[in-house]
């Protein structure tokens, strides 16, 4: 790795109440709720969103969600419990970030919007009166509320222009994943590098046919389930040292853009991970967890003394950004894993 003095992993961390989960273990990876398999189930906030609430006021955009392709939720999920659509197109997402914007179709967009919500605002205070569902009530109002905030930040924001960045996607028809991943952690560079946001997840979920990469193609989900076998594990490991290489150049790119005092990576915490320890397993404890960058005196390797909850991390991680809450998910205590 390019920067391994700029980067801890972590050993040991796990999610309390994921015995059962295999697959839906992802649902909580952010969040740290318990049993996702349940048909009971209801997630909590992700703790990128707990992040946005307080540091997303100061940017274009609160938080970006990336995810590899469209299957309607990545790994944001609200403080309803209710997963976020994630972006994946590319080119739509520069666009979005750095494209010229047609401002009077866009102030007519959100004109029309405030009315709508107008309106609605109108009829629920009519149902209220009438006393029915009211708790179904409450929970229209909030989304009208996050509505109205998220429309009066985005009128705020017409009046800023774009940044102007040299557009640097690259096309590659041969390996598309890797292509794409590649891409999407360049668009998160940009987005950080030009303060459009603050706050950006990245699914890397590929269950959408085989993937290509240099010297390997396969099933990313088939060859997870290698059982032991040596001629499977190294399909897998190509995919996998591919996606790792995509990480160390970001993180390297990261790094040599400097910003005040040091580099963007320096003032920028990176977490990268997976809600399987062992994916041919299922199983989901001793999580793997790299922390990078964020101006922290990394360890190199850092293994608990016992199993020891990630959400303690993900606590620790909101009081570094000046984000005072208790507790956050399963967490026990901001255990001070990060060192200053």
């Amino acid at each position: 790795m390019k920067v391994k003095e700029k980067m801890t992993v972590f050993k040991n961390l796990y999610h309390p109440g994921m015995d059962t989960s295999n697959h839906d273990s992802e649902k909580s990876f952010l969040t740290g709720s318990p049993a996702p398999e349940s048909p009971s189930f209801v997630n909590g906030v992700s703790v990128d969103q707990v992040m946005a609430q307080k540091m997303g006021g100061y940017t274009r955009f609160p938080f970006l969600n990336f995810s590899i392709y469209d299957r309607g939720w990545g790994l944001s999920w609200n403080e309803r419990g209710s997963p976020i659509p994630s972006l994946h197109d590319e080119e739509k997402i520069f666009n979005k970030l750095f494209g010229e914007e047609d401002l009077q179709a866009k102030k007519d967009q959100i004109r029309n919007d405030q009315q709508i919500l107008a309106s609605l605002s109108k009829d629920v205070s009519r149902l209220r009166k009438s006393g029915k569902n009211p708790g179904k009530l409450d929970s229209y109002k909030v989304v009208m509320e996050e509505l109205a905030a998220q429309l009066e930040h985005e009128k705020f924001w017409l009046n800023a222009e774009k940044p102007k960045v040299q557009k640097s996607l690259h096309q590659d028809h041969e390996y598309v994943f890797s292509n794409k991943i590649r891409n999407l952690f360049e668009l998160s560079k940009l987005a950080f590098q030009t303060d459009s946001t603050r706050v950006i997840t990245l699914s890397m979920d590929w269950i959408d046919g085989a993937i290509k990469v240099p010297g390997a193609v396969g099933g990313w989900h088939t060859l997870s389930h290698h059982g032991g076998k040596p001629n499977v594990i190294d399909q897998l490991s190509k995919i996998e040292i591919d996606t790792l290489k995509h990480f160390n150049n970001f993180l390297y790119e990261m790094d040599q853009i400097k910003e005040g005092d040091g580099t963007l990576l320096d003032h920028t915490t990176i977490v990268m991970g997976s809600n399987f320890g062992d994916a041919s397993r299922h199983t989901c404890n001793n999580l793997p967890i790299i922390v990078a960058g964020g101006g922290y005196r990394h360890q190199s390797l850092t293994v608990t003394e016992k199993q020891t909850p990630l959400c303690n991390l993900y606590l620790e991680l909101l009081h570094r950004n000046n984000i005072d809450v208790g507790a956050f998910g399963s967490s026990t205590a901001d255990l001070n894993l990060l060192k200053s």
